[in-house]
């Protein structure tokens, strides 16, 4: 199943016979769902990516830990999900939201769960329509399980670099050292390399082909068949990594703790500069 659907497919597929969420949320933005109900695709609900695609934050845990199967099943329901659904996950950055949406609904056991390609911009480029207003759909019947997805504990990321690859899904100056705006340490991983997120698209927020993704990931050296895992400050820009390695046929665990895990840390040794050659 692939990772992704563009506007025009979407579009011309009838998009009423998927169900739509909308993940609009930025670090220290809390107006996602003030601009959903100002306009979002036809139908799509509203997901909050704080309390419904995150379990309570903690200094063992991190800032963004994975929520049980069961939360997250309950949050699905609630959405409208029902097995053998289709979803489509989409925002208004790229999907570098979304995707925590995508990889949860993944890991929680559905298959046919896509990103909006380029998200809310792509879709109204490509001529679709948005409505204002929230959107309550009928309370959906799926179940999920929570082992659809790969996940690495702080341990195995930990010793991951010695036998794979570790990405870092932060921008370059926070995994240099040189920044920290939210978590307690600066610097990265010992033996992880820089993969800033943001370099898998594209300017106008898509996503980059399938071969071009797969060269930057050699040049990182990830590959298909390789041990690859992903972390950034939280495990939600690390979600967009894993779908677009996922674009380019790696497969790669997620490391829900992230930096935020790693860094409240004290007996764990923290790395700066620009990290492996």
């Amino acid at each position: 199943m692939g990772v992704l659907v563009s506007a025009a497919d979407l579009l011309a597929a009838d998009p009423t016979r998927a169900v739509l969420l909308d993940v609009r949320w930025a670090l220290g933005d809390d107006r996602g769902r003030e601009r959903y109900l100002e306009g979002h695709l036809p139908g799509a609900v509203f997901v909050d990516l704080e309390t419904e695609l995150a379990g309570p934050p903690s200094a063992a845990e991190g800032r963004h830990p994975l929520p049980s199967s069961q939360r997250l099943q309950a949050a699905a329901r609630r959405w409208g999900i029902s097995d053998g659904d289709t979803v489509v996950a989409y925002d208004a950055t790229g999907g570098l939201a979304a995707a925590r949406a995508w990889w949860l609904l993944r890991w929680g056991g559905l298959t046919d769960v896509r990103l909006l390609d380029g998200g809310l911009d792509a879709w109204r480029r490509a001529g679709g329509t948005v409505e204002a207003g929230a959107v309550v759909p009928g309370p959906g019947e799926v179940t999920l399980t929570g082992d659809g997805m790969p996940v690495l504990s702080i341990d195995e990321a930990a010793a991951l670099p010695s036998s794979g690859v570790l990405l870092d899904a932060r921008a370059g100056e926070r995994y240099r050292g040189e920044t920290e705006p939210v978590d307690l340490r600066a610097g990265h991983v010992p033996g992880a390399v820089s993969a800033p997120t943001t370099e898998n698209l594209t300017p106008d927020g898509t996503f980059r082909s399938p071969a071009e993704l797969r060269e930057r990931f050699a040049a990182l050296g990830a590959r298909p068949g390789g041990t690859v895992g992903v972390y950034c400050g939280s495990g939600v820009t690390a979600a967009h990594e894993v779908a677009a390695l996922s674009a380019a046929g790696i497969e790669a665990a997620l490391w829900p703790g992230s930096w935020s895990q790693w860094s409240a840390d004290p007996t764990r040794e923290t790395a700066t500069g620009p990290g492996p050659a």
